[in-house]
């Protein structure tokens, strides 16, 4: 890039984008008052793949599709319906906990509801509330930018999943360090949860539903592992995913400059 036009990029990189909080809002129907669209676009550069995610989530992606035939053909009906509970358990954990009230504080909740949300969001494997908080303010900061780590000018797929299969992109770190973020770390149960994230997450996502099943009522490991477990956080993934991949593609934009 010329010295010019990485001057010109990090001048315009430096706008926002999108609405955060409600009192951002500058307009009745919760938008900003200027023009950003020349704005939202991607800087032509190839992000470095992570292999090792690639294959992960390669190999996460077959065992849900494995899961989802074991549900039609060997599952029992309660293992199948134990799954679509943690799913919903698990999307509330991100949409009423992570979402509304840890990104955009929609809402305030005191501490038993806020302990019951991230139970729900470990549950969900997206990562610890305080991170997913904090690259969703970096999105709607500055939205369909470089800045936005699901950066949906970049195409359905990256903003669906690609983004989780390369390396992030400068202008997001840099946003991130600029955020504050000082409310998220006044939680000390988002922030409990931070601290031991890697031993409390396998419990909540993968073993205990696996043993539940087998307990409760003698499911096999199979039929546990790849339906109550595998099927389940896969589809909840992809569920999730289409908030940033299709929301952002599909749909009217009925209104003007």
């Amino acid at each position: 890039m010329a010295p010019y036009s990485r001057i010109y990029h990090q001048d315009e990189s430096s706008k926002e984008t999108g609405v955060l909080f409600e009192d951002d809002a500058q307009t009745v129907d919760g938008d900003l008052t200027t023009d950003r669209f020349q704005l939202k676009r991607a800087e032509k550069r190839r992000l470095p793949l992570v292999w090792r995610n690639i294959i992960l989530f390669a190999l996460v992606h077959l065992a849900a599709l494995y899961g989802l035939h074991s549900i039609f053909t060997r599952a029992k009906l309660a293992t199948t319906l134990f799954a679509a509970v943690l799913y919903i358990i698990g999307m509330l954990g991100v949409t009423a906990g992570a979402h509304r009230l840890w990104a955009h504080r929609t809402y305030k909740a005191k501490w038993p509801l806020r302990l019951l949300l991230v139970i729900f969001n470990t549950i969900a494997f997206q990562d610890a509330v305080y991170h997913w908080a904090r690259d969703h303010r970096v999105h709607h900061k500055f939205s369909e930018t470089d800045a936005d780590p699901h950066n949906a000018t970049r195409g359905f797929f990256f903003s669906h999943v690609g983004w989780l299969l390369c390396k992030k992109h400068p202008d997001i770190k840099e946003k991130g360090r600029g955020l504050d973020l000082s409310d998220l770390r006044a939680d000390p149960i988002m922030m409990f949860q931070r601290k031991h994230y890697y031993i409390l997450m396998p419990l909540a996502c993968f073993v205990l539903p696996t043993v539940i099943p087998m307990v409760y009522w003698n499911e096999t490991l199979a039929s546990s592992w790849f339906v109550a477990t595998m099927f389940r956080w896969c589809f909840q993934l992809n569920m999730t995913w289409l908030v940033n991949s299709a929301a952002h593609k599909f749909g009217n934009r009925p209104y003007d400059k």
